[in-house]
């Protein structure tokens, strides 16, 4: 086992080094592609290469190519970075390598599932007694939690699902609002629901509630907490009155938004959500764990366990009332995504969760204020959560602005559209940004400005 010891000692090493990196270096470096894809593109060769040889190859061909994203400058896609405790313990995950779809051979992945699970309710404030899966990410906790809500709203209407199948079956109606989250249209998509119907959002993307009709038909209303670019949350609180009065499931997309809950002076904002009937959010967002780490929880486990649930005599099925993880998830064999997520609640413990909520919020609004005083820039949004939307006065100056920040170095962020013209959205949400990396992503902004306004 030496030369397992000592690889392994490298990889820490070359890690380690990486991470000490991240405050130096590009955030995302110019590329050549032609070059990256030489590097890494080699002929399989017809024998075996010493580990440690592979490993330094890949790590110095793959390295122009990597992105900072586990860095406190990295502001796109609502992307945390990996706490210390959560990236070693994804690291002992990979080295036990269990396979965490049944209790019995791996009960420790099925107890820690069970233990976190608990624990992430009560920090969302979500009912007792609610299932839940770990799944990879927010897209497949969609189609986890609406597979759940097609079985119950079919079942109730005396549709068994899981013998006659979707053809013939009653329509299920699904409503959203117009700006949410694609992956909740792609679930549907996989569930055989088709496109939803759509309400009108305002102007920060929040669902008019007023023109949301609902009848006795088989329905199930997807609420958003955490719009993409803007982080406005849906009035879940009169949404769940409304389905309440009709018997239609409510789901939340909490991708990002479902951690304002556990934060005292941002939880006002999904007021509601624990009257839902379900509910997915991701761990590799504000929890800032490594990719890849969603979560669904269910207000009504026989539908969730119905929608999801499998036998297979060859498997060793848990007898004794423990919990199958594969009963709950639409993985088979998967990878034990408890254990970071875990380390991670360990390690921050509730006032280290919510400070972190808060602290980003913060930032974000810091961001806002010095976003707004650059010459022709304009804040498009309420800075309720971690996003900032925001443009300069002229299409080409928002898209020149955003792509010379970009190819800086200085940070990352993507562009959107709002509103029909260019924008571009900040997003916070990682453990190690600081109130410097927020002034030189300002600082970037403004070089950027001055050289366009120069030519």
């Amino acid at each position: 086992m030496t030369e397992s010891r000592d690889l392994l000692a490298r990889t820490a090493e070359l890690s380690a080094d990486y991470l000490e990196s991240l405050d130096t270096r590009p955030v995302l470096p110019p590329i050549d592609l032609d070059t990256l894809r030489a590097a890494l593109t080699r002929p399989l060769q017809d024998e075996p290469i010493d580990a440690r040889e592979v490993l330094e190859q890949l790590v110095a061909d793959a390295d122009p190519g990597i992105a900072g994203m586990p860095g406190g400058r990295w502001f796109g896609f609502v992307l945390g970075g990996s706490l210390p405790a959560a990236l070693a313990a994804d690291w002992m995950t990979s080295t036990w390598d269990q396979n965490a779809g049944l209790f019995a051979p791996a009960p420790s992945a099925a107890i820690v599932e069970e233990v976190s699970g608990e624990w992430l309710r009560e920090l969302f404030q979500l009912p007792r007694g609610v299932s839940y899966a770990f799944v990879t990410g927010c897209q497949m906790a969609h189609v986890t939690a609406l597979a759940a809500a097609r079985e119950h709203v079919l079942h109730a209407v005396g549709w068994e699902l899981a013998d006659r199948g979707l053809y013939g079956a009653p329509p299920v109606r699904v409503v959203v609002g117009a700006k949410r989250h694609v992956t909740v249209d792609r679930a549907l998509r996989l569930l055989g629901m088709g496109a939803p119907e759509i309400v009108r959002a305002d102007d920060q993307g929040r669902m008019v509630v007023d023109e949301l009709r609902l009848d006795d038909r088989p329905t199930i209303v997807c609420a958003q907490v955490g719009e993409v670019n803007t982080g406005a949350c849906d009035d879940v609180e009169s949404i769940a009155a409304r389905v309440r009065e009709t018997g239609a499931w409510l789901h939340v997309d909490g991708a990002f938004g479902l951690w304002a809950a556990v934060s005292p002076s941002l939880r006002h904002l999904v007021s509601g959500v624990e009257h839902a009937d379900s509910w997915a959010t991701d761990a590799h967002k504000w929890l800032n764990v490594p990719y890849d780490s969603g979560l669904a929880f269910c207000a009504h486990p026989a539908a969730h366990r119905a929608a999801m649930g499998v036998h297979a005599d060859y498997l060793v099925h848990d007898a004794g009332g423990n919990r199958d993880q594969l009963d709950w998830n639409p993985e088979f064999s998967r990878r034990a995504r408890g254990f970071p997520i875990y380390a991670a609640l360990r390690s921050l413990g509730r006032s280290g969760v919510s400070e972190l909520v808060t602290r980003c919020c913060t930032h974000a609004q810091h961001a806002a204020g010095e976003l707004a005083k650059l010459p022709g820039a304009e804040v498009l949004n309420e800075v309720v959560l971690n996003q900032v939307l925001f443009r300069f006065d002229t299409d080409d100056r928002t898209r020149e602005a955003l792509q010379a920040v970009q190819q800086s170095g200085e940070a990352w962020l993507s562009g959107t559209t709002w509103d029909d013209r260019p924008a571009i959205r900040v997003s916070v949400s990682n453990w190690q940004t600081s109130d410097a990396d927020i002034e030189r992503l300002v600082e970037a902004f403004r070089a950027a400005v001055a050289e366009t306004a120069s030519v």
